[in-house]
């Protein structure tokens, strides 16, 4: 088969827009290191939302991921993605999901500021946790820099996707394939689709400084299937493995790479 190569145009930021999402990227970064510090055996999940939202906005933002959707009519109802264990991304906060010793914790979470969008995840140890919840938390924070390494000028977006799938395979776990990482700006999801695996032929486009994408390695412990929970909205793991997710805004320089969402 001949390779197929999809030419994705992609927002290049000038000074000002990326300057705003500068500081947008670094308040949201500041929201989950407070975030957090709740991050404790016998809170809800909805507490930790409610803050997220407060937060955000006290900081001149607006929630990013309530009322995304809308348009399919069953729009999303929360400021924070809440996802525990086996939940892959895209969990709900609720007033009876409460966090249990052992549990890990993704908190995904973004805003808009001054008309620019942020996007960042992490992944909580909830008080002590198993080798391989640590294990698992490692490994997806490691593939995010692993491939980022491969993020420069003139670069392209497969060799971030080589990378990205080398790095987790090497450690036993599996990349998940229905889920990407993509562009950010005055979008939450623009172009690029970045996958986090290879896939021949697809992502044949060279890097550019002033781009800014939303990396995101998403890996589980077993198969990189998923499926849809019955909330129509939380996304967990075929066979009930866990899953990891490790989430950054970063602006391609003319030097390299800059995480922008770092407190």
């Amino acid at each position: 088969m001949n390779n197929v190569f999809i030419i994705q145009m992609v927002n290049i930021k000038n000074k000002q827009e990326i300057e705003v999402m500068r500081e947008g990227c670094k308040k949201t970064a500041q929201i989950v290191e407070e975030l957090g510090k709740n991050v404790k055996p016998g809170v809800n999940t909805l507490e930790i939302d409610e803050f997220a939202e407060k937060l955000i906005l006290n900081m001149g933002g607006t929630p990013a991921f309530k009322g995304y959707g809308k348009e399919s009519g069953y729009p999303f109802p929360a400021t924070i993605c809440a996802s525990i264990n086996n939940e892959v991304v895209h969990g709900i906060p609720k007033k009876d999901r409460i966090l249990q010793e052992g549990d890990i914790f993704k908190i995904d979470t973004g805003m808009i500021y001054n008309g620019m969008f942020t996007d960042m995840t992490r992944a909580f140890a909830v008080g002590k946790i198993s080798d391989e919840k640590k294990k698992i938390i490692s490994v997806a924070k490691g593939a995010f820099y692993a491939g980022l390494e491969k993020i420069r000028p003139d670069g392209f977006l497969s060799d971030y996707s080589k990378a990205v799938q080398k790095y987790v395979e090497k450690n036993g776990f599996s990349v998940v394939r229905d889920l990407t990482s993509h562009g950010i700006g005055k979008n939450l999801h623009e172009s690029p689709q970045i996958l986090n695996f290879y896939h021949k032929g697809y992502q044949n486009l060279r890097l550019q400084a002033g781009m800014t994408f939303a990396l995101e390695p998403i890996i589980n412990a077993g198969s990189p299937e998923i499926i849809t929970g019955k909330d129509g909205w939380t996304l967990e793991t075929m066979d009930g493995s866990l899953s990891g997710h490790w989430e950054n805004t970063i602006l391609i320089t003319e030097n390299g790479t800059e995480i922008l969402t770092l407190p």
